[in-house]
């Protein structure tokens, strides 16, 4: 389930649970770790478990009746180089296979070019063919201040869930700035999610504070059991 706004998560680190997506999202992820994952994910009250498309349906099986959802990625880590039918052809492929939540690349090397039409309708063609609620990754350090402003509007014309500052750590380190941004400029109804190298309890609440309503982490676990100084996630 998806978690109403903040209002205040308490002072401890298990609070923040509700607000984390519990990300597993490597190369090589075993049948045994996907269950593990979802067991976890459970255990500690997360929000959804994270996972590839191509284990949405185990992890599916493992939360029916928990009321965890299952959330995934597609056009993913390599942003921006799916054709708009794929990316609609796979959401709603995931979907059926369970996805209750997808995060989508968008067409970075589009918007750059001014193809503004193609960028938003991009999104739009996830957005009907998944038909449950979709964050845009807009690689926010990629846009200039001017491309930043441009792609928000259109992931919001297009019907985007939430805006999502990045699709890794690998992109940018989540921060209060860029999620500030974001909820700055997020109509009612739109809400932001934190994601990259979130690693620590200081900093996941220091993203809520500026207002995400979601934080993307696989060191979620580390988090609420207050044990991140060995945490290494990027996503």
């Amino acid at each position: 389930m998806i978690p109403a706004p903040r209002a205040d998560v308490g002072t401890t680190p298990a609070a923040l649970a509700p607000y984390i997506q519990h990300t597993l999202i490597e190369v090589g992820t075993t049948h045994d770790q996907i269950v593990a994952h979802a067991e976890e994910t459970v255990r500690y009250g997360f929000s959804a478990a994270m996972v590839a498309g191509s284990w949405v349906t185990e992890t599916a099986e493992v939360l029916r009746g928990t009321g965890v959802e299952v959330a995934s990625a597609l056009d993913f880590p390599t942003v921006g180089v799916t054709t708009s039918a794929g990316k609609a052809a796979e959401a709603e492929s995931l979907v059926r296979a369970g996805a209750q939540q997808i995060d989508a690349g968008v067409q970075i090397g589009w918007l750059k070019s001014g193809r503004y039409d193609a960028f938003r309708d991009d999104i739009a063609g996830v957005v009907r063919a998944a038909g449950v609620p979709v964050k845009v990754m807009l690689e926010l350090p990629l846009l200039t201040p001017q491309e930043r402003d441009i792609a928000v509007e259109l992931s919001i014309e297009a019907g985007a869930a939430y805006l999502k500052n990045a699709s890794s750590g690998a992109v940018e380190v989540a921060n209060p700035d860029s999620i500030a941004y974001l909820v700055a400029r997020a109509p009612q109804g739109v809400r932001v999610k934190a994601s990259g190298g979130i690693k620590s309890y200081p900093q996941a609440l220091a993203l809520l504070d500026a207002g995400a309503a979601l934080l993307g982490t696989s060191a979620g676990v580390a988090i609420v059991t207050d044990q991140t100084s060995a945490a290494t996630t990027s996503y």
